[in-house]
């Protein structure tokens, strides 16, 4: 009996031996569904952006010289046949002349003097000086530094209207004025 004991007992010891060394097996984890996320969306608020207004006068600063004569700010004023006094009707364009230079004190004007076709071209430079030096004199006469204004003629070189009726050459006979410096 001695000699069954042992090899039972050498099997017993191998199965216990084995069963021992047996990995355990770990319970597999059930798998996590996904929870989906909610979207989230970015608002943004509905505030308007305001742009920086720029002052009158940034307008201005910001404008060259071509776009200012462009807009006209100065009036033009116009003459009667042969004469180069100031008429009735120019009166209110020169006063708001003067009250736009005196807004912007730093602005030079040209103020030229044209004539029609009439007479001959040196009579003409002549009478489209004098119409000059008169809205120069009337400017002056409404605070205008006479330092910001410089006069011209042109004579009868630049008509407005080519036409040879009364009415273009009324056209023709003007004063017109020139932001020169800002």
């Amino acid at each position: 009996m001695k000699r069954a004991l042992i090899p039972a007992l050498a099997v017993i010891v191998a199965v216990s031996f084995a069963v021992s060394c047996k990995p355990k097996v770990k319970p597999t984890p059930k798998p996590v569904q996904a929870v989906e996320q909610p979207k989230v969306e970015r608002i943004e608020p509905q505030v308007p952006v305001q742009k920086p207004t720029l002052s009158e006068e940034e307008l201005y600063m910001a404008k060259s010289l071509e776009q200012i004569n462009r807009e006209k700010p100065l009036g033009m004023i116009n003459f009667d046949y042969n004469e180069y006094a100031i008429r009735e009707d120019a009166r209110d364009t020169l006063a708001s002349n003067a009250a736009w230079l005196k807004r912007w004190p730093s602005a030079k004007i040209l103020i030229e003097g044209h004539c029609d076709e009439r007479g001959t071209e040196d009579y003409n430079l002549a009478l489209g000086e004098k119409r000059a030096q008169a809205a120069y004199g009337y400017l002056v006469g409404q605070g205008i530094p006479s330092s910001r204004m410089k006069i011209i003629s042109y004579g009868k070189s630049q008509p407005l209207d080519m036409g040879k009726d009364e009415s273009a050459m009324a056209r023709n006979r003007r004063d017109q004025f020139l932001i020169i410096e800002k």
